[in-house]
């Protein structure tokens, strides 16, 4: 939150989470974004329609379904990603140098353990026959 609120990103901050989202997930239809987002497929459609009017993502017919269509991100959309994450990043980063080489270490493992407690939170269940 620090570093959004003092960092002017290339495209707000709604929206670099959907192109994070579409980067990490790959090409995935809008009901499939709202989802993953938490959001109402009306909504969804709008920050889709900025993104796709910026450049930044398009839209590719379904080849599962002929009725549907799949958000692509684009390289302009790649490319704002990657500005976005580096401009945030820049603004931890002073904050993150004043820290001890033991604290430092501490986040790293920190961050370890968050990404095996969301890959496990993520990952498909499977049930039991």
């Amino acid at each position: 939150r620090l570093a959004t609120q003092r960092v002017r990103l290339p495209v707000p901050f709604a929206q670099a989470r959907l192109l994070s989202t579409i980067e990490d997930h790959g090409a995935a239809r809008i009901s499939d974004l709202a989802a993953l987002d938490h959001c109402s497929q009306p909504t969804m459609t709008t920050q889709v329609r900025r993104l796709e009017d910026a450049g930044m993502v398009t839209r590719a017919p379904d080849p599962q379904d002929a009725r549907a269509v799949l958000i692509r991100i684009t390289d302009a959309g790649v490319a704002a990603l990657r500005q976005a994450r580096a401009d945030r990043g820049a603004v931890v980063d002073p904050y993150l140098e004043q820290l001890s080489e033991s604290d430092r270490q501490t986040l790293t493992d920190a961050v370890v353990v968050m990404e095996r407690l969301i890959e496990a939170a993520t990952a498909p269940r499977t049930t039991a026959r």
